[in-house]
């Protein structure tokens, strides 16, 4: 792609992000944007079916998820892969890697480097040497104690204006989060009191992309990463990236926008790189971050995990069936990312609309029975409705709803390759390549449901 040609993509993405824009605005931030990836040479573009193929197997990690007194994580990682794996895996998702201060690195302090308790970036491009490698650009939010929300507090650059803010007055009745606390985290700055939105907690405040300095700073960090080996971006939480009081501030046209801007920005300087988008959300839903086939190159497939496990505990195929058949084929230069467990629990929104309710209450009764745990929130009519159920993917076949029985290895074998012979590129918790069962003892320590299932192994050479 000519520079002419990047400039007029990325200025029509930005027109439509930034519609508020006057020209000479619109031109200085297009030119802004090519300055950061003038540094990196344009790549001729490669033919969409070399970006992956039936070979591709992902494996989802924590770095430190196999862990050897002796050596860093991310050197026994590699380690592991190399010596058991290396003949089935060829890319491993590694799970936030950065310095963060909670929800087991999704709540970033510093974006540019690398958690000095795992490794360095060089064992990043290390890795990258014999896998690809997927990371997680964690683009909705940051550590409440990260140097740019300190600078936010105290209204100095940079940070002054990069995270979102609304007034307690405000219409936010709208607004969609799978969480119970209070969506705005009063803070104190030298120009008085502001309220920043935290979709998640309050220690993970909500960037402001209606500052284009802050679009800025991700794709410095995209480029980052990219240029230590990262080849698969997933973008965490990306459907609530765009706010605005009034409406869901969920899947909002801007959000697609960005993707879409990410993905002409890539496919000129690293057409190899892939674009995942973390949406867990109503299937529906999901499949609109495919776009036109120019937004994400790939979306997981959220709303197989519960229609699989429900399958496998009644014994009753017909949702999952209809579901698939229902299913549009992935069209040329897109695919699904196909997983049935992960380091989070098993989302139930996607089911909503699939399952009924009396379904969903069924399964969760059952998972609990096996040992899970549940995660819930209130409706708009105070109905208490799961979103989640918390549990490994081992312990969750190990019965039916009647109870359990010893078909366990059998069920679980079977949801894997029912997993694998699915379209799309699948992905393999790293859990359940270990056959790990809960670990309550650590949510006990954690007091996070999510603890059940991230269990950390010792490994001995």
């Amino acid at each position: 792609m000519s520079k002419h040609a990047i400039y007029d993509k990325v200025s029509s993405h930005l027109r439509r992000i930034y519609d508020q824009l006057n020209d000479n605005d619109l031109k200085l931030l297009t030119e802004n944007i090519l300055n950061i990836i003038g540094d990196v040479l344009p790549q001729p573009t490669i033919n969409p079916e070399q970006k992956w193929s039936e070979k591709d197997v992902i494996s989802i990690t924590y770095a430190d998820s196999i862990k050897c007194e002796s050596e860093k994580p991310f050197k026994t990682l590699k380690k592991f892969f190399d010596n058991y794996l290396k003949d089935t895996i060829n890319c491993i998702h590694v799970l936030p890697f950065f310095p963060y201060t909670s929800d087991d690195g999704f709540s970033v302090l510093d974006y540019s480097s690398v958690n000095e308790a795992l490794g360095a970036w060089d064992d990043v491009e290390a890795l990258s040497k014999n896998y690809k490698v997927m990371a997680d650009v964690v683009i909705n939010h940051c550590s409440a104690r990260s140097q740019w929300f300190q600078n936010f507090q105290n209204q100095i650059h940079p940070g002054k204006d990069y995270f979102a803010t609304a007034l307690p007055t405000d219409n936010l009745s709208k607004v969609v989060r799978p969480r119970e606390s209070e969506l705005l985290k009063a803070v104190d700055t030298p120009n008085g009191k502001k309220y920043v939105w935290c979709t998640f907690s309050h220690d993970q405040v909500d960037f402001d992309f209606k500052n284009p300095a802050v679009l800025m700073e991700f794709i410095k960090i995209m480029i980052l990463y990219s240029n230590f080996g990262v080849k698969i971006f997933r973008l965490d939480a990306v459907a609530f990236l765009w706010k605005k009081p009034g409406t869901s501030s969920i899947n909002l046209p801007q959000t697609h926008e960005i993707i879409r801007l990410f993905r002409t920005i890539f496919e000129s300087i690293s057409p190899e790189t892939l674009l995942i988008t973390e949406t867990n959300i109503p299937n529906r839903e999901n499949l609109s971050y495919f776009g036109n086939g120019n937004e994400a190159h790939c979306i997981y497939n959220f709303s197989l995990p519960p229609l699989l496990i429900n399958t496998l505990i009644t014994g009753n195929s017909r949702i999952l069936k209809t579901w698939m058949i229902s299913m549009p084929p992935a069209r040329f230069g897109t695919a699904y990312f196909n997983f049935i467990a992960s380091h989070d629990g098993i989302g139930l929104r996607p089911a909503e609309g699939l399952l009924s309710e009396d379904e969903i209450e069924n399964l969760v009764q059952t998972m609990v029975n096996f040992g899970g745990l549940t995660s819930a929130r209130n409706d708009k009519n105070g109905r208490k409705k799961y979103y989640e159920i918390n549990i490994s993917l081992f312990d969750a076949l190990k019965g039916t709803e009647v109870g359990i029985d010893e078909y366990q290895i059998d069920r679980f074998v079977c949801a894997h390759e029912i997993m694998i012979g699915l379209e799309g590129i699948p992905g393999l918790y790293i859990h359940s390549l270990l056959g790990t069962k809960n670990n309550l003892k650590k949510v006990d320590n954690t007091g996070q449901n999510r603890s059940i299932n991230r269990h950390q192994w010792n490994y001995k050479n």
